[in-house]
């Protein structure tokens, strides 16, 4: 390979050297400008990404269903034991020690954390598209193994396996999502995935809800049963779906990366703006590995890359230091604790308030951006714990009016996340990565949420319960601190990603601060950098396959 590097502002992007001629790569890059030419948006690309953004259903469905199932009478007797004969949680004296809820729910959190690990090396591997279904597969086997358990042990097994299956699909269905989505509306594209979870959440109180009162095994086993039917839908639908062009680029396959874009932007192979797209994608990523840039897991840790991982990974802690997630998991039994009536039917309005509001992060992530509504939704949540948190200490237990306020503010809590922390932390996750690290930034990204998660879920029932810490609902306090930590941190360290392809994403980060981002204008700083790359001779080798790049192949 022969590969000239010289500055030249006649070259465009349909020039070509002598030396393409003779079969040899050539790699001109200079100082002018890419094409600006954006193919419409249609809707087959909104259909595939809220299609693969369902995804997001396997997490908060399996994230639900347990709260509720803990606190049902039937799972008590069967997997609890005698003795509990002062605790307001037991059933007839029957209840689980604290450490087996700790562990029943936070295995699946250690799991997924392990999945979304495994899956940085796959998709780059493998492919986006093949991963997920994987994960779909991995799930199920672990679906399996909850529904047949008739112990605590067999329980937790399944859940850290179905855990493994979503850690595939969580950190995958976030790269693939932000890689086809066009730039003007990929965060609420992104976004989709969030109100997924939302849905999930909602599902499965619903059913908890419906099956509670069952005196047999299927007051449990229903609700875990169902969990079959979403790895379903969102295995087998992905099957049809286009792998992401830019996965084909970083392969260096040219072909199936144009037939891809050309299925998802609904354009012909030969259009102008599928052919636009393609050497974007293909200039960045020329540029981006011309230093050496491989990918490697240590290049997460260097340069721009250290600070855009550190984004990534934090903004995500930060999303389940929020404290949602113990409302999502614990609620049930909570609600139970402190003497609220009808628990489960509090966790429907809980769920409904999130699926609720989500949507409305649609409009606005893309209209007002991500720093605005990280910043003003960590500042909303923090004043509500706070209330949530000296209502309780002030109005103690059994308190009608108290109960009534603490319902309020954990509803308009939850829509302040709803409609910001949870959509916009994973657009940003998708956004910040240059391509040759992106699956592994993404993958130590999720990892980070899915490490937080175990930690927060195993340690929240020791400094909760009655027969533990006994904080009951002084927890808010804290939950309340760490919003305010979030706050800081959207301030100073999120770059504002409105508008911006991910190739100019990568620009802004070499050219300003997360606090001055939001002025930044590609047209202030052009790539400076046009590249030509002739086509590969021959296509490389096909690389080996999970599950459906096989199917992909017949059909390109």
């Amino acid at each position: 390979m022969s590969m000239l590097i010289q500055p030249s502002p006649s070259a465009t992007p349909s020039s070509a050297s002598p030396d393409q001629a003779s079969g040899q790569t050539q790699t001109v890059v200079n100082s002018s400008a890419p094409t600006n030419e954006l193919a419409p948006i249609t809707w087959k690309v909104v259909v595939i990404c809220a299609y693969a953004s369902f995804g997001g259903i396997l997490f908060g469905y399996d994230s639900g269903y347990i709260s509720g199932v803990l606190g049902m009478k039937q799972f008590k007797e069967d997997f609890g034991h005698a003795g509990w004969v002062d605790n307001p949680e037991a059933y007839m004296g029957y209840l689980y020690e604290s450490w087996q809820k700790s562990v029943i729910v936070s295995i699946l959190s250690a799991g997924t954390l392990v999945g979304s690990l495994i899956a940085g090396y796959l998709a780059d591997r493998f492919g986006r598209r093949s991963t997920i279904i994987t994960g779909c597969v991995v799930y199920i086997i672990g679906v399996v193994l909850q529904v047949v358990a008739q112990g605590v042990d067999l329980l937790i097994v399944g859940r850290a396996i179905a855990g493994v299956g979503v850690g595939f699909v969580s950190a995958t269905v976030i790269m693939y999502v932000s890689e086809i989505a066009p730039q003007r509306i990929r965060g609420r594209l992104v976004g989709a995935y969030q109100l997924s979870i939302t849905l999930g959440l909602l599902l499965s109180a619903c059913v908890s809800f419906g099956t509670k009162d069952y005196q047999n095994t299927g007051a449990y086993r229903v609700p875990i049963a169902l969990q079959f039917l979403w790895a379903l839908i969102l295995g087998g639908g992905l099957l049809f779906m286009p792998e992401s062009p830019r996965w084909y680029v970083m392969k260096e396959r040219p072909q199936p990366a144009r037939t891809s874009l050309a299925k998802i932007r609904d354009q012909e192979p030969n259009s102008p703006f599928v052919e636009a797209e393609y050497q974007e994608l293909r200039r960045s990523y020329t540029v981006e590995t011309l230093g050496g840039k491989r990918g490697g897991w240590l290049d997460c840790f260097r340069g721009t890359n250290l600070r855009r991982t550190f984004i990534g990974t934090c903004i995500q802690m930060m999303q389940q230091l929020t404290g949602v997630n113990f409302i999502f998991y614990f609620g049930t039994t909570f609600f139970q604790s402190i003497g609220i009536a009808d628990p489960f039917r509090i966790s429907i309005i809980l769920a409904a308030v999130n699926v609720v509001t989500t949507p409305i992060a649609f409009w606005t992530i893309d209209k007002f951006g991500r720093r605005p509504l990280l910043i003003w939704g960590a500042a909303g949540m923090c004043i509500c714990q706070y209330i949530v948190a000296i209502v309780g200490v002030t109005d103690g237990r059994g308190s009608h009016t108290a109960h009534v306020v603490l319902i309020v503010f954990i509803c308009i809590y939850i829509a302040f996340f709803a409609c910001t922390w949870g959509p916009t932390g994973w657009a940003v996750s998708g956004e910040v990565f240059p391509l040759s690290i992106r699956a592994k930034g993404i993958a130590l990204s999720t990892a980070s949420n899915w490490l937080w998660n175990f930690i927060i879920s195993f340690v929240t029932p020791y400094i909760v319960d009655t027969d533990k810490g006994n904080l009951g609902v002084k927890v808010f306090f804290i939950w309340g601190s760490t919003c305010a930590l979030s706050m800081l941190f959207a301030y100073f360290c999120v770059y504002e990603t409105k508008g911006l392809s991910l190739e100019q994403v990568d620009l802004m980060f070499e050219q300003t601060s997360a606090r001055l981002s939001s002025k930044w204008k590609p047209e202030q700083a052009r790539l400076n950098r046009d590249v030509e790359v002739a086509e590969p001779q021959q296509e490389p080798k096909e690389e080996p396959v999970l599950l459906s790049n096989s199917l992909e192949s017949s059909r390109s």
